[in-house]
């Protein structure tokens, strides 16, 4: 997938002015944060801010959405007969190694989520874009519509147990590898979860 100049440059400034909202919400809190600040660390104009995003909210989790995109292009360009699962997992083992600096917006963005309850359905807004736009790299590797079940199951079966490794990973505090963390959640996946794991002694 390729994209000119003036989509690149549009990338640029969705990112700036994201990364933006994120960096001023926690160094000032979300409540504190305005639109017209966002724009000037971004260099922009607040109408121009209006071009990309409806509020300071939805830009704060934006992020979210650029990792989609990142991943849809990554799966696309993943052999063509490999299996989905396969493809997800080489995507996310790359997407998050070595990306100290990336995944520590990720942190940063989580904790602010949950400290601010008004952002909750901008995240969740979010997630089902990205959950739609894997759908749809799904339904044309395989072939399916992207209305067909397995596309959208899929999908949704692997952005959960995204999530799900990533609050595990959160949660240790860097005693666990996030890598490990997502390959057994995708090994779950994989093998089916009628009979969990046993624990060891």
């Amino acid at each position: 997938m390729t994209t000119g100049l003036r989509e690149r440059k549009k990338l640029r400034t969705r990112h700036a002015l994201g990364a933006a909202a994120l960096e001023l919400a926690v160094e000032h809190g979300l409540a504190d944060v305005t639109v017209e600040q966002i724009a000037e660390a971004a260099d922009v104009s607040a109408r121009t801010f209006f071009n990309y995003f409806s509020s300071k909210e939805e830009a704060v989790v934006a992020a979210d959405v650029e990792r989609a995109l990142v991943m849809e292009e990554q799966l696309e360009a993943r052999p063509a007969d490999e299996p989905v699962l396969a493809s997800v997992r080489a995507v996310l083992r790359e997407m998050v190694g070595g990306a100290d600096e990336r995944w520590r917006d990720v942190v940063r963005q989580v904790r602010l989520v949950r400290a601010n309850p008004a952002l909750v359905p901008h995240q969740l807004a979010a997630y089902a874009t990205i959950e739609g736009r894997l759908a749809a790299v799904i339904a044309r590797r395989t072939g399916l519509g992207e209305h067909d079940l397995y596309p959208a199951l899929t999908a949704a079966a692997v952005m959960s147990a995204t999530r799900a490794a990533t609050t595990r990973w959160l949660a240790a505090d860097g005693e666990v590898d996030l890598a490990a963390c997502l390959d057994e959640a995708l090994d779950l996946l994989a093998t089916g979860l009628a009979h969990p794991p046993s624990r060891a002694p």
